[in-house]
């Protein structure tokens, strides 16, 4: 019974990460997608935590597969890997207060990160600290953009798990440490 209940735990959170990957693809406005959000989510519910950090880069790669490479990816994959290392940190404790914290801290931490990228791979900013402050300020609403789509992801993918432990008693499941899933 328990192999069977990780079975169907595993399926329903490979499935979501499935349909955050392609919720990508689908037009939307800019830098609103579900990425950052399922990296926070990953590092939340997944216990091994390369799997938890995979499952966003595995769904940001097979959107890029599609959509395209280009050189800003380093800094795009390492922020939203740093959004996976906080989603650790609710790991034992999934309040509001703690999801919106982590949600707000995420976005602003990829937003620091990816326009540091900009920043220093383009030349469309001057290589001083005035330089990168104006590539700061010129994300701006994009960084707005993001925070409101990313609040929208993390409620739907950690209200939806909360809503879906309590219709599948399976998802209730606390593996153990060893486990691929959480």
């Amino acid at each position: 019974m328990l192999s069977r209940d990780r079975s169907v735990r595993f399926a329903v959170l490979t499935g979501i990460v499935l349909l955050a990957a392609a919720a990508r693809l689908v037009p939307h406005p800019p830098n609103v997608t579900p990425l950052a959000a399922l990296a926070l989510f990953g590092g939340a519910h997944f216990a091994n935590r390369w799997v938890s950090l995979g499952v966003s880069l595995v769904a940001l790669l097979l959107g890029d597969l599609v959509i395209g490479f280009h050189s800003l990816m380093p800094f795009v994959y390492g922020g939203f890997a740093a959004i996976g290392l906080l989603g650790f940190g609710l790991r034992t404790g999934r309040s509001v207060g703690r999801v919106a914290g982590a949600t707000v801290a995420g976005t602003l931490l990829f937003f620091l990160v990816t326009n540091f990228g900009m920043w220093w791979l383009f030349d469309t900013y001057p290589p001083t600290i005035s330089g990168l402050w104006a590539c700061y300020v010129a994300g701006l609403p994009y960084l707005a953009n993001s925070l409101a789509g990313n609040a929208a992801y993390v409620g739907v993918l950690f209200g939806g798990v909360a809503l879906l432990k309590r219709l599948v008693p399976a998802l209730r499941l606390d593996p153990a440490p060893t486990s691929a899933y959480q």
